[in-house]
């Protein structure tokens, strides 16, 4: 009997375990995707104003301008976009892109300065 609650007991430890490691991954992937969507909302006025001017010049703000690859306001290859051409996921698209190539809208605008593209 005492060998049956030893093995009961580890297999509930063990389940525990591999709860908390679920939990713990599915906590980071959530919040690695949210990210980008967090750090969009807490933009300083410089980055809207950059992110706006990148739209204007990209597609004069139309979420369904198309050019050969390249789809909607900011003009992202319809790669980036995994076929959701939603205005969401070209908003939430966008920010993870600038973010991840520039670090910053407006650093992605002085880019597009120097080399009529981002």
């Amino acid at each position: 009997m005492l060998k049956n609650s030893k093995s009961l007991i580890l297999k509930l430890i063990t389940a525990l375990a591999l709860s908390f490691s679920f939990v713990t991954a599915l906590e980071t992937t959530n919040n690695n995707s949210c990210t980008q969507t967090v750090q969009a909302a807490k933009m300083s006025k410089a980055e809207r104003a950059a992110k706006k001017w990148i739209a204007m010049r990209e597609s004069g703000g139309n979420y369904y301008a198309r050019n050969g690859v390249c789809y909607g306001k900011y003009q992202l290859n319809i790669a980036y976009l995994n076929g959701d051409y939603s205005k969401k996921n070209q908003e939430r698209t966008a920010d993870r892109y600038v973010y991840g190539r520039y670090g910053s809208w407006v650093n992605a605008k002085n880019f597009w300065l120097a080399h009529h593209w981002y």
